[in-house]
Order: C-alpha cells, then sequence, then structure tokens
C-alpha cells in the first residue's frame, strides 16, 4: 500500500496512521476482554465465599473500578471502531485508494501514459475542417443556446436528425453488448449513499455529485454504480462468472473537467449518456478480462470507422478505484489530436470488498470477492461529436457510417 501510494503521487504516511489507530482499536478490545475476565473472576470468588455479603462488600471497590475500565474502554474502542461513523480510522480507510497493479506505468500525469496500440489514420481533409459546435448549430442539430436558457452552461439540445443519430448509436451500442454476452439492465438513477459509498464513489467524489438532501439520493455519476453494486451483500457462485451486464443511462456530474478546457461542445456536460459496461469476474481472471472489455469497446470505434488509441494510465493518472486502466482515445479533428471516449478499469477487490460481492468456488469454499471491471461502451455525446467531425463534407454535411445507417434511416444529414 506505501509503495502504491507513493507511486501515485502521494504522501504514504496515511498507512502509519492507519496501522497505529488499528492497533490502539485492538488494544482497546483486548482490555475490555481482560478487564470482563477480572470481573468474572471476581465475582466467582464472591460465589464461592462463605460470606458472600462480606466477600462482595470487600471486592466492591475492585469491581467497581473494573466496570469503569470496563466502559471507558468500551467507549475507546466504538469511537476508533472502522464502522463508526466518526471513527478517524474510517475516514483513513474511506479515503484510502486501490493498490496499483504492477502493470501499470511510472509517471504523475495524463503526459506520462504510454499508448499501447493505435488503430486507423486520421482522415487528410481537402478542405478545413469545422469544429462539431459550428456543423451542429448550421444543420440545427445542435442547439447550445437554448439549452442554456433552459438549464445554464454545459447542457446542449438535440433535435432532429441529431436526436435521431443520438438514439442510433445508442442502440447500436446496446446490440453490439447483447451480441458479446452482456445482459442489458435498467437500473435507478437515484441511489443511496450506501450504494455510492460501496462502488468507491464517497467521499472521494462527493463535491462533483448531484443530490437529494432531503432523501439522501444521488444521481448517477455512470451507471457503473448501480450496476456493479447490482449484486451487493451477495454470495454468487463460481460458475455464474463472469457476470457481464450493461445499462443505457443518463448520467449526472458536476465537475466536468478543468476549468477553462473543453468548455464549448459535447466533450463535457453536466448531464450525458452512455451505454456502460461492467464485469463480475474471478480474481484470476479479472486482468485477462480487462483486455476483453477493452476491445469490445473498441470494436464499436472500429465499426464506426473512427481512428482509436488505446492508452495505459500511468500511476499518477489512474482512479481512486483502479488498479488499473486504460483509456480509448478518438481522434477530433476540432482538437487535433485524440481524446478520451472510453475509461476501461479493473477495481479488482476494492469494490467488491466495500459492496460485499463474493462467490464461492464450490458449496463447502470459504467465500471469496469477486473483482469487478467497469468500461463505457461508449459515451454516446463524445460518439455523436466524434462522428459529426470526423464524417463531415466539404458542403457541411455529415456522412452516416455504414454500421448506423441501419438504425438512422438516413445516410446524411444536409442543411435544409
Amino acid at each position: 500500500m506505501r509503495r502504491s501510494a507513493q507511486r501515485r503521487g502521494a504522501d504514504a504516511s496515511f498507512v502509519d496512521d492507519i496501522l497505529r489507530l488499528d492497533a490502539e482499536y485492538r488494544s482497546a478490545l483486548a482490555a475490555v476482554e481482560t478487564a470482563k475476565a477480572a470481573k468474572n473472576r471476581l465475582s466467582a470468588e464472591i460465589g464461592k465465599a462463605a460470606d458472600k455479603a462480606a466477600a462482595a462488600r470487600d471486592l466492591k471497590p475492585q469491581l467497581d473500578a473494573l466496570s469503569e475500565e470496563i466502559a471507558r474502554d468500551e467507549e475507546r474502542s466504538r469511537t476508533l471502531a472502522p464502522d463508526a461513523p466518526d471513527s478517524p480510522l474510517r475516514a483513513l480507510l474511506e479515503n484510502t485508494p486501490n493498490i496499483l497493479d504492477d502493470s501499470v506505468p511510472e509517471g504523475s500525469d495524463s503526459d506520462d501514459n504510454v499508448c499501447v496500440r493505435t488503430w486507423g489514420e486520421p482522415r487528410q481533409f481537402a478542405f478545413e475542417p469545422k469544429p462539431h459546435w459550428e456543423l451542429g448549430e448550421a444543420l440545427d442539430i445542435l442547439d447550445f443556446e437554448r439549452a442554456a436558457k433552459l438549464s445554464g452552461s454545459r447542457f446542449a439540445v438535440l433535435k432532429g436528425r441529431g436526436a435521431r443519430l443520438s438514439r442510433a448509436l445508442v442502440q447500436f451500442f446496446l446490440d453490439r453488448a447483447d451480441a458479446r454476452g452482456y445482459l442489458e439492465v435498467v437500473p435507478p438513477l437515484l441511489v443511496s449513499r450506501a450504494t455510492m459509498w460501496s462502488t468507491g464513489q464517497l467521499t472521494k467524489f462527493s463535491d462533483a455529485m448531484f443530490r437529494d438532501a432531503d432523501a439522501d439520493l444521488f444521481m448517477i455519476p455512470t451507471a457503473e454504480v448501480p450496476l456493479t453494486a447490482l449484486h451487493g451483500n451477495e454470495i454468487l457462485t463460481a460458475d455464474t462468472l463472469p457476470r457481464k451486464l450493461t445499462a443505457y443511462t443518463p448520467c449526472f456530474r458536476k465537475e466536468a473537467g478543468a476549468a477553462g478546457k473543453d468548455t464549448r461542445g459535447l466533450i463535457r456536460q453536466h448531464q450525458f449518456e452512455k451505454v456502460e459496461l461492467v464485469w463480475l469476474a474471478l480474481p484470476e481472471a479479472s486482468f485477462e478480462a480487462l483486455e476483453e472489455l477493452t476491445r469490445d469497446a473498441a470494436g464499436a470505434l472500429e465499426e464506426l470507422g473512427l481512428p482509436y488509441r488505446v492508452m495505459s494510465l500511468c500511476a499518477g493518472d489512474t482512479s481512486f478505484n483502479s488498479a488499473k486502466t486504460y483509456d480509448l482515445e478518438v481522434w477530433l479533428p476540432s482538437a487535433g489530436g485524440y481524446r478520451e471516449i472510453s475509461s476501461c478499469s479493473n477495481c479488482t477487490d476494492f469494490q467488491a470488498r466495500r459492496a460485499g460481492i463474493r462467490f464461492r468456488r464450490d458449496a463447502k469454499a470459504k467465500p471469496e470477492l469477486v473483482h469487478t471491471l467497469n468500461g463505457s461502451g461508449l459515451a454516446v455525446g463524445r460518439t455523436l461529436l466524434a462522428v459529426i467531425e470526423n464524417y463531415q463534407q466539404a458542403d457541411g454535411s455529415i456522412e452516416i457510417p455504414e454500421a448506423l445507417r441501419r438504425y438512422t434511416g438516413f445516410d446524411r444529414i444536409s442543411a435544409s
């Protein structure tokens, strides 16, 4: 844990603090048991005495002192217990990240991420390509001005063939997931604090969430949350693993990236849509599952003919929950480079421990924690803008990728 924290660029002294508080907690528990045993011995002496009243009178000061000691140490153990609401030990544990896998590259930020592979060649335009917000507004399929009137900044309205293209992408993604053995789920969009905590969203990311304070329910930041927690506090059987789940949902996040970055267009929105892919896997198979999950997401980009690259995130750029992450980055002409469109992570047993998701290898075996994995398959808005920008034509129209035409019912978006 110390080494992993140091690789993440964090101060690893929290490990010593956890061990110290844990030792204090265990010491308090042991002190309670020792004092109770001593009190029981004195009570037994009274029970054996010829003059029980005299023995009780003589031993009363010792019994009272032991009762005070028990009460004091029980209170100390309750305060230090890792499941106590205000426990300093709990606070440290809740903010302890997952342990990085040894295969994660060294580095402090996104500049140190490692390109694993690329697919496709960025299109060379015979004209000056436009960004998706200009194309979308000219074609009357994107409306950011009216979205701002309704909700403020970082929202969008899709209209006409833009809305149909978005819906076509959703169906395309879900059909691909179904063909690859994912079970489609329609989960709640509001989840409890316990559900958010169990998947590692709290307390680390609490400021990024939209919340109904009265009901203490959170709007999901990703379908990863309800899909991963779906089997919380259950014991599965090994022969049902891996379990592969998918869901199409809106997602809601307050934080939308660095200030001043990607403030235009569909890249970073407070409300967006995704088709999520989640695995519950056997521990020994989870890193192989990560490769397959990443291929499942990348395959959608290939079918759409969108150039992309796979980046292995370095230690300092890997998220709180993850032991290892691949980012899929799609080519965007407006950026003159690649931008993230999916993040595929192996969370090992980090979320399963919080959520209580276990399995048995056979009927008599001791329950073990599953490994959980998740990835976008894909983010709908970012795929939409990638299609608009990469398939734009000199006359401002948008050609529809062949893979989507049976879902859209048209092969081009042109100005009316």
